[in-house]
């Protein structure tokens, strides 16, 4: 009686801690609310008053379970301490024991996450990023080993000395329950750190079948210029690099559209937007529902194993209907209900420190895969273990592995993260670029002009995500290698779009039409076994004709409805060229542009055009009325190896620009009036490509809405 009643205190101990600690970070996660996401319409919002009640209710409950897991660790020292000392167990002590457990338990995976990870920190931190620097100073990996290694060892003897004493005083109960706890402990520890090797040895090569199997992996914001082939200075991708000596870097490539959804759908599809639909990321559940066939779903059809992999960003690999028959990916992350249930930053904040393991994954994924927070490394160490699992078996595989590492807001691991900004910097955007911690401030960001930046920090971060990416290539390569699958693979690098970096005033991608394109340029590598010559191609291509260059290069039969063309001659032959228009067109401006003129066509900020159409589904969509004006307020160019046109649709008509990109690759003299004739032959073909747009006519100036019962609907 008098052990169950000791155990009683020990409980109630941990308890109150880990009440106290949920009510403190409930309170304050409700005082000073957040929310990750679009903040949209109140009337949206009060449809889901009870879920988010209900959400928050989640996330405390799991606040107060890991509090009460890190408290009893606490309180089962106490008890330890007391069955050495042949003192009785005491309430109060219990309580002073299981508070500093908590803390120091904590503390250590705080200091360990600022340190390795600290970006994660950063998404969802409150305050001034300068009150981490101080401590960050003093971080070390071998510091945080030592601090591990004496946490456990000091924890370990504790128990060791309680199981000990309790079998010399006869307190056999006590003693088995000790042993328990440490033995629950250190199975837990072990499982949730525990990454095992993915096999390698033991498979020969080619045993899955003779037909080539498809792998392709891709960083999203990934610029084409951040590579030797291309010409930058510092060594960012070396491993890369080596790979593209053998393999055919298209160094002039460009997405129709620098947004992940819409880049993507047409990447995967082989069709231009116009066709697939998808003409941003705010997406609605029948649009999500294409009508041109994926390359997963014709790769499954031949016979192909087809899985997807990513992190926060890769959710539109599976909301969109690409035919992937595996995914190991987020939920939609516009979605209002995956938002709401992520909660408010300082509990968000805590639940991050103990969400990114394999448990952690399954009960709370909202955590793990919270936008803005690293987790490149997890989805290697899946997409490897995959890639062993194909090797086992008789079938083709297509792997798409698609990371958010070189995305803003340009965090990263350790050391990546500091691998080229200066030691001396300590201003806001020493960890990731600042002021992308919510919707509001990311839209005043994104209206901001280049003088609001440290613009050299940024580049910097973004330069070390960059080197982050290089080194997952290597990883999952060489895996590939260690199978036995290098000679039987097509292997393909690339990205959905690449990024402005105050190149014209302003950050991000997609909201210029104007300058050099380095976010409608994207680096595309293809690496076939048979055809190792080495080359870059700086031709212009399209990322539409990835999906037909791809098929045939499998031997598959390449549809005829596709829009692309094969770009397979490319890595054939020396001197092919196909001589190809690329098409790109503005995305959806979060707020206003700097520079946009003033009697450009325009449309209200994004969150006022948003809602969620289907209030059981939560998907988040700009609204019907709306979407004819985004599409007649879009810039749009032509681009060739030599000329580029610009398409300004203003008020009073629309304005061209041409640029010579031969002798003017940035784009700074408009010489339209210069060559008309280039500039009617390119305008003709623009104005082709923006017809493709169903529902809208050309009126000769302008796309209009096509009246009802005018021409084809």
């Amino acid at each position: 009686m008098r052990e169950h009643r000791q155990y009683w205190k020990l409980l109630a101990a941990a308890a109150v801690v880990a009440t106290l600690v949920t009510l403190v970070l409930t309170a304050k996660s409700l005082l000073d609310f957040t929310r990750t996401g679009p903040e949209i319409r109140g009337e949206i919002l009060d449809s889901y008053s009870s879920y988010a009640a209900l959400a928050m209710l989640r996330l405390a409950a799991w606040t107060w379970l890991i509090s009460f897991a890190l408290a009893s660790v606490g309180s089962v020292i106490h008890l330890a301490r007391c069955q050495s000392h042949g003192r009785p167990v005491r309430f109060l002590p219990a309580l002073i024991w299981a508070g500093l457990a908590w803390s120091i338990i904590t503390g250590a995976l705080f200091l360990h996450l600022l340190l390795y990870n600290p970006s994660g920190i950063i998404a969802s931190f409150l305050y001034d990023p300068a009150r981490l620097y101080p401590v960050w100073d003093l971080l070390t990996p071998t510091r945080l080993t030592l601090l591990q290694i004496l946490i456990i060892g000091l924890l370990g003897l504790a128990l060791l000395s309680g199981i000990m004493a309790g079998r010399r005083r006869g307190a056999v109960g006590t003693a088995r329950f000790l042993t328990a706890y440490a033995i629950a402990g250190a199975a837990l520890y072990l499982g949730l750190n525990y990454h095992p090797e993915p096999v390698s040895h033991g498979l020969q090569a080619g045993t899955t079948t003779p037909r080539m199997n498809l792998l392709m992996i891709g960083s999203d914001t990934l610029r084409a210029d951040r590579f030797s082939v291309t010409g930058y200075a510092r060594e960012l991708t070396p491993y890369i690099d080596d790979l593209a000596r053998e393999g055919t870097f298209f160094t002039q490539a460009y997405v129709p559209v620098a947004r992940t959804a819409p880049s993507l759908a047409s990447m995967l599809t082989g069709a231009w937007p116009q066709r697939t639909g998808i003409r941003s990321n705010y997406i609605g559940d029948p649009e999500t529902r294409l009508p041109a066939t994926g390359l997963p779903e014709l790769l499954s059809r031949a016979g192909y194993h087809t899985a997807a992999v990513g992190d926060w960003a890769g959710g539109d690999l599976a909301k969109l209907s690409f035919g992937y028959r595996k995914t190991d990916l987020p939920e939609d992350q516009w979605n209002i209900k995956f938002l709401i249930r992520q909660g408010p930053k300082d509990i968000r904040l805590f639940l991050s420190l103990f969400a990114h393991n394999p448990l952690g994954k399954r009960l709370l994924p909202e955590i793990y895969y919270l936008a803005g927070f690293p987790i490149y490394t997890e989805i290697t160490y899946k997409a490897r273990q995959l890639l062993s699992e194909y090797a086992a078996g008789d079938r083709p595989f297509h792997l798409n592995v698609f990371m958010g590492a070189t995305h803003a807001p340009f965090g990263s691991e350790y050391p990546y993260y500091g691998m080229f900004a200066a030691a001396d910097y300590y201003g806001d955007s020493k960890f990731a670029l600042s002021g992308l911690t919510d919707p509001s401030s990311i839209i005043k960001r994104q209206e901001q002009g280049k003088e609001a930046f440290d613009i050299q920090q940024v580049i910097d971060l973004y330069d070390g995500a960059v080197r982050s990416f290089d080194d997952q290539v290597r990883a999952i390569v060489e895996h590939l290698e260690s199978l036995g699958l290098r000679d039987n693979t097509l292997i393909v690098i690339y990205s959905d779009h690449g990024t402005d970096l105050f190149e014209r005033h302003t950050w991000g991608q997609g909201n210029s039409v104007v300058g050099d394109d380095p976010s409608a340029r994207i680096p595309i590598l293809i690496l076939d076994p048979r055809y190792r010559d080495g080359r870059a191609v700086h031709r212009t291509v399209r990322s539409v004709d990835l999906m037909p260059t791809l098929l045939e290069l499998l031997q598959l039969p390449v549809p005829e409805s596709v829009d692309g063309v094969s770009l397979a001659g490319y890595l054939q032959q020396a001197d092919f060229d196909l001589d190809l228009p690329a098409f790109h067109e503005t995305g959806v401006w979060l707020g206003q542009i700097p520079g946009l003129q003033d009697n450009h066509l325009q449309y209200p900020p994004l969150l006022e055009m948003l809602e969620v159409p289907d209030k059981h589904t939560g998907t988040l969509a700009i609204k019907p009325e709306y979407r004819s004006r985004v599409i007649q307020a879009k810039d749009r160019m032509i681009r060739t190896d030599k000329w580029k046109l610009v398409y300004l649709p203003m008020r009073d008509g629309a304005e061209y620009w041409l640029f010579d990109i031969e002798n003017d690759p940035l784009c700074y003299d408009n010489v339209i009036d210069d060559y008309p004739d280039v500039a009617a032959r390119l305008k003709r073909e623009l104005i082709e490509w923006m017809s493709l747009e169903p529902g809208m006519e050309w009126d000769g100036q302008l796309l209009q809405p096509r009246a009802a019962g005018n021409g084809k609907g």
